[in-house]
């Protein structure tokens, strides 16, 4: 059975952790194929987004236990290698030119709660859990912590970093590590809402718009940060994707990409 399953339907690839006996536990074999497949979904023509869920009760419980036994006896290269192969997945998601929703339909653990925060919209079951567990084996979140960071901000990142703490779906929502929370059996409802709304945008703005989040997240405020959004909004512009929003709007019809 393959540990991953992806699928295309009406613009919408969904990429499927589908190792349900192991709780979609990732291994070095994994990471690889994760990320292969958001760079194919990144760059295939006619994708409008894509949708990151898994099977069973987990959607992730991070780490497999086989692989972290295989770790116990690396040299520090293959370490470094095998954190930089994990680093490269989450960036792949992350960096994904595709709107990215992430369906969380049970427990996320340790790197699961990195592929949450790799999202860019997440739902979660009123009974999903989540924890950064890693200091209670004796190491650290420090390949996701990027991107748990800035989903859920520094003050409450260290909090659940240093104690391993499991907290809610209602927690993981209040602090933004997802966005909604409502009964396993709505999941699919708020996961078509969001593809509903993502396809009636245009495509490469979208994509532009992700690029434009994650620098102005990462800057200070200063002429270079405003300048460069002056240029993007300006390209944006002159854009034949943007002319056709433009004038789609003021002629009071559907721009093409939805008619199309």
């Amino acid at each position: 059975m393959s540990a991953l399953l992806v699928t295309t339907s009406d613009g919408v690839r969904t990429i499927t952790l589908n190792r349900a006996e192991r709780h979609n536990a990732f291994d070095d074999s994994l990471i690889k194929e994760l990320a292969a497949a958001f760079r194919d979904a990144g760059q295939a023509p006619g994708i409008r987004a894509v949708v990151l869920d898994s099977t069973g009760k987990s959607f992730s419980a991070g780490a497999d236990l086989e692989w972290m036994k295989r770790m116990a006896g690396y040299s520090h290269a293959e370490n470094l290698a095998d954190a930089q192969a994990l680093s490269d997945m989450l960036e792949a998601i992350d960096a994904c030119p595709r709107p990215v929703i992430g369906v969380v339909q049970g427990p996320a653990y340790g790197g699961g709660v990195g592929l949450v925060a790799c999202c860019d919209l997440a739902v979660a079951a009123e009974g999903a859990t989540f924890c950064l567990s890693e200091v209670k084996l004796g190491i650290i979140p420090a390949v996701i912590s990027p991107y748990v960071v800035r989903a859920m901000g520094g003050r409450a990142a260290r909090r659940y970093a240093v104690t391993a703490e499991l907290f809610d779906a209602a927690e993981a929502k209040a602090t933004g590590l997802v966005h909604e929370v409502v009964p396993a059996e709505r999941l699919a409802e708020v996961r078509d809402k969001w593809l509903s709304r993502v396809k009636g945008n245009g495509p490469d703005a979208m994509s532009a718009a992700k690029g434009l989040i994650r620098r102005a997240a990462d800057q200070p405020l200063d002429d270079g940060l405003r300048a460069w959004t002056a240029e993007q909004i300006a390209l944006r512009r002159a854009s034949d994707e943007g002319k056709e929003g433009i004038r789609a709007f003021l002629e009071k019809r559907k721009p093409a990409w939805i008619e199309g």
